[in-house]
């Protein structure tokens, strides 16, 4: 199933396997973020409960995704930041005028980190962060890969009206969840 534009942002999952106790099965979630795929897209790549359950969790907390400070930063120095304050050994010790402890909190505090979300559908190395800005939502996608250059080329920024991103995870969520409680798999 494949929910908006891959040109800009869509979402795409499928479920391969109904499985005993796990309402939505397994199968794949990958999500498009101006026209770069993120995510592993194989059959049996993720048990969907995790992307689902996220993907509502975002639309609950609609508003709340916010780093006022990043607003005007640039993706490529956002990934970097974000990247080096959480998952790199560096000696970096401040972030946009704040320390990395404070920089980490700002970013785990505002939850922007869509994915990953807990689960197996993104170890390909993909991370999408979600801003809201007014009535915007800035949407920065990468994959953190073995080299700088590998990484920084990886890099997709979308910015989207607000109700249009909302409305698309609305509708996957929807149409997901009626394609898990149908037990619809694949032809």
């Amino acid at each position: 199933m494949l929910v908006g534009d891959q040109g800009s942002f869509a979402i795409e999952s499928g479920i391969t396997q109904l499985l005993p106790g796990q309402p939505r099965g397994l199968g794949w979630f990958v999500v498009h973020v101006g026209g770069k795929r993120y995510g592993v897209r194989k059959p049996s790549a993720t048990l969907l409960d995790c992307s689902f359950d996220e993907v509502n969790n975002r639309v609950w907390r609609r508003g709340t995704h916010q780093v006022p400070f990043l607003s005007d930063v640039r993706a490529p120095a956002i990934v970097d930041a974000f990247l080096d304050a959480l998952y790199r050994d560096t000696k970096r010790d401040r972030y946009f005028d704040l320390t990395a402890s404070e920089f980490g909190d700002c970013i785990h505090n505002s939850k922007i980190q869509w994915a990953p979300d807990g689960d197996q559908a993104f170890d390909d190395g993909s991370y999408i962060l979600q801003f809201d800005i007014g009535s915007k939502v800035r949407l920065i996608a990468f994959q953190n890969l073995e080299s700088p250059e590998d990484t920084a080329n990886s890099i997709a920024e979308q910015w989207l009206e607000g109700d249009a991103f909302y409305g698309l995870l609305s509708e996957w969520s929807e149409r997901f969840a009626a394609e898990a409680a149908r037990g619809v798999l694949p032809a």
